[in-house]
């Protein structure tokens, strides 16, 4: 594990770093607080920091401060503050300035590998935690089978993208998209070769979405896409793409080579229309792609207004 040692004493931090690495850590060294604090901000800044109390530039205390006041969803730092003070107020000002563990100077090689075997314990068990979290969130957000977003979650982030772009006065593109022929599939050759479908087509489609495009399985054999910035030319376009790259090779189950096509309805989100409206009419536009023979993109039609 990689540590932050911040010690402006030559004599201690040469000590200290010949015990740290002879316990197995990979040491950076600072020599005074600012210099401290720049690493501390470096996306692989160390998980573990071991800081002398006064320091040049920022002292030990501020460097916990400012450590406990990064954005949450950073990895947690373990700090471990060194210092000749011995005042109980003086651990109380440091546990609430955000250090989690104390250790005053002078002090012997065991009682400081002590402290840094619990730190250690603790931040790995604070990453499982991390990770189970993580783990949590895609089962309640992603579909099990295709891995793209389930429905609850496509439909929130369309609402989101439909605020978003009313804001900005940006056009928003919605395409609803269904497997076609996907039951004679089940039927003829069986569930699983079913699955492994849709997983591709979910797989063909992600693989040329942008980043900030949004795909989720809508239903069934069905997937809905939120296309930010998009016109609705842009989408239809967009659309077709997606249709060749689900429909230009066969999936092999087995010994079964399975062609694939698909159908799909194309529309805008309007700045009038309301969620509900717009999925009703990127599933008109689905209606017309299959009703017109499938494997083919259709626009959705607004009726005129009257006047």
């Amino acid at each position: 594990m990689r540590i932050l040692l911040a010690e402006d004493s030559k004599v201690y931090r040469h000590l200290v770093t010949a015990f740290l690495r002879d316990w197995g850590f990979e040491v950076v060294i600072a020599n005074d607080g600012s210099e401290a604090w720049k690493l501390l901000q470096k996306p692989d800044a160390p998980r573990l920091a071991v800081l002398d109390w006064v320091l040049p530039g920022i002292d030990g205390v501020e460097l916990c401060r400012r450590i406990r006041h990064r954005d949450p969803t950073e990895p947690y730092i373990y700090t471990l503050l060194l210092t000749s003070k011995s005042q109980k107020q003086d651990l109380l000002d440091a546990m609430q300035a955000g250090a989690d563990d104390f250790l005053t100077k002078p002090f012997d090689a065991p009682e400081l590998r002590a402290r840094l075997l619990a730190a250690t314990r603790i931040l790995e068990v604070q990453e499982q935690l991390v990770k189970a979290r993580e783990s949590y969130r895609v089962a309640a957000t992603h579909d099990s089978l295709t891995q793209v977003w389930n429905r609850a979650e496509i439909i929130d982030f369309l609402g989101r993208e439909i605020s978003r772009a009313r804001r900005s006065k940006l056009p928003l593109g919605v395409v609803l998209v269904d497997v076609d022929h996907f039951k004679s599939v089940n039927d003829s050759i069986g569930h699983l070769a079913g699955d492994m479908v849709l997983k591709e087509v979910a797989q063909r489609m992600r693989s040329r979405l942008r980043l900030y495009d949004g795909v989720g399985r809508y239903g069934g054999e069905e997937f809905l896409l939120v296309l930010p910035g998009c016109d609705l030319g842009t989408t239809t376009s967009r659309a077709d793409e997606l249709r060749l790259a689900v429909c230009s090779q066969p999936v092999m189950c087995n010994t079964h080579s399975i062609t694939i096509t698909a159908s799909m309805g194309t529309t805008l989100a309007g700045p009038c229309l309301g969620l509900e409206a717009i999925l009703q009419m990127a599933d008109a536009a689905l209606y017309d792609a299959k009703r017109k023979g499938r494997n083919r993109v259709e626009e959705a039609v607004r009726e005129p207004v009257s006047q």
